[in-house]
């Protein structure tokens, strides 16, 4: 295969993160992490270097180009990601960050009394945004949307707001696609563009969205 992306280096997420609640429970999310370690893999086999900022996962990455940096939760992860982000040339948040975490975390696990249990969350950093900030003009920054309704106006929305170059949406309204699938369908939404692509295997999706970003940095 074809070295495109060789003396590239690129910061990837993937995977979901876990909020803690007390020792034994935590909030999460249902991803694999399987769109973005596929991505990892076809970004190595094209010769970049890629660091994977990974959320906990079953999942092992298998080329020697890749890089594994383990994280738990969200704030983890935006640590990793800040360090690793003024040396990279591609940024992807494809992680699937919890939106909220809990505000006080118990030392030890919480017992049951009574029929209710109120948890105060706070909001968790939003990693693309923030690093969106500090992106100079030589960085391509890709995020992930995945949505329910009004996709392609909250892609786009996200895609201004966080300052990404690109915005890949999937929609859970679309069978074989989103979590817990080997398959997925996108649209890749751009300032002045929208490409959409018939349902893949992820390996082929994960080619789709890195044959896009080299046409649109080297082609």
């Amino acid at each position: 295969m074809e070295k495109l992306f060789k003396g590239k280096t690129v910061i990837l997420t993937a995977g979901p993160t876990y909020e803690p609640i007390d020792p034994v429970r935590f909030i999460g999310n249902h991803s694999t992490g399987k769109m973005g370690y596929a991505l990892a893999e076809c970004f190595a086999q094209r010769g970049a270097q890629v660091k994977l900022v990974a959320g906990p996962t079953n999942l092992q990455a298998q080329h020697e180009g890749i890089t594994v940096i383990p994280v738990t939760t969200a704030d983890e992860m935006y640590a990793a990601v800040k360090q690793l982000a003024p040396a990279a040339d591609i940024w992807v948040f494809a992680a699937a960050v919890a939106d909220y975490k809990p505000k006080v975390v118990a030392d030890r696990k919480i017992k049951k009394a009574g029929d209710e249990l109120t948890i105060e969350l706070v909001k968790n950093v939003d990693i693309a945004a923030a690093l969106g900030k500090e992106k100079r003009k030589n960085q391509f920054a890709v995020g992930f949307a995945l949505e329910t309704d009004n996709e392609a106006s909250n892609a786009r929305e996200k895609l201004h707001k966080k300052n990404l170059n690109m915005i890949v949406l999937n929609s859970l309204n679309d069978p074989g696609a989103g979590f817990k699938h080997d398959t997925n369908k996108i649209t890749i939404i751009e300032k002045d563009t929208t490409t959409a692509f018939d349902l893949k295997h992820k390996s082929e999706v994960a080619q789709d969205i890195v044959n896009l970003i080299w046409e649109r940095l080297y082609a």
